[in-house]
């Protein structure tokens, strides 16, 4: 009598991951903090100077536009740089498997007994994996390129110029809107709590340690705006 082979079926598991959003999270972390902490620190340091109320907020206007616009370029560049790499990698691997399939099946077997298989099953793996998708296992295996973690220059220059600027209001707007005896200690609170729920939200975002994030954001930050106002006042003295 013949025995009715076993059906193996997969129930699939969900999981809750944060690591796709590192691109964008970065940029946006990095200029909303920097938005913050350039124009607060200019603020303090030109109004440490005691410069006069227009001459404060023009210069956290045009800090505003140039730290928006440098950040856009500055992670366009960066960004566009790593996005070439990736692309002359992948040319690279769709010639070679087209040239040398042999080759590749012995490289990616090998990556997967480094990675504790049996040689016999590592060949099964990557023989299967290349009979399915070649590029894409050997992108992901040997070169570490997954499709959602692709260097994506416009996304990185828009996110980091948006959120600079949208962070740098703050302290703007605390100048512009406080009288003069009090917009010194208000740029500083201010700030300094922007900063906080920034790190508060960028640890939240990303699934790491509250604490540990905002204290980075927080302390740094406030030597940075500390250093500027008190460079402010000795040039402020001396002219």
């Amino acid at each position: 009598m013949k025995t009715p082979s076993r059906r193996i079926t997969y129930t699939a598991h969900h999981e809750r991951h944060r690591y796709d959003r590192i691109g964008w999270l970065r940029a946006g972390v990095l200029g909303a903090g920097d938005g913050v902490v350039s124009v607060a620190s200019l603020l303090l340091g030109v109004a440490a100077s005691n410069a006069a109320r227009s001459s404060i907020i023009v210069a956290g206007v045009a800090g505003l536009v140039a730290g928006a616009l440098s950040m856009a370029i500055g992670e366009y560049t960066s960004v566009s740089s790593q996005r070439d790499t990736e692309q002359a990698d992948i040319a690279r691997e769709r010639v070679e498997l087209t040239t040398i399939p042999d080759r590749e099946l012995d490289e990616l077997a090998h990556i997967y007994v480094g990675r504790g298989l049996t040689p016999a099953l590592a060949r099964e793996v990557a023989a299967q994996l290349t009979e399915h998708d070649p590029l894409g296992a050997h992108l992901r295996d040997e070169l570490g390129i997954v499709a959602h973690h692709r260097a994506r220059p416009l996304q990185a220059a828009a996110v980091s110029a948006g959120s600079f600027a949208g962070a740098a209001m703050v302290p703007l707007l605390a100048v512009i809107v406080v009288p003069a005896g009090a917009r010194i200690l208000t740029v500083v609170v201010a700030s300094l709590l922007t900063l906080a729920a920034l790190g508060v939200s960028g640890a939240r975002l990303g699934g790491s340690p509250v604490g540990r994030a905002t204290a980075r954001m927080v302390v740094g930050s406030g030597v940075a705006m500390a250093v500027a106002a008190g460079i402010g006042a000795l040039v402020g003295t001396a002219v």
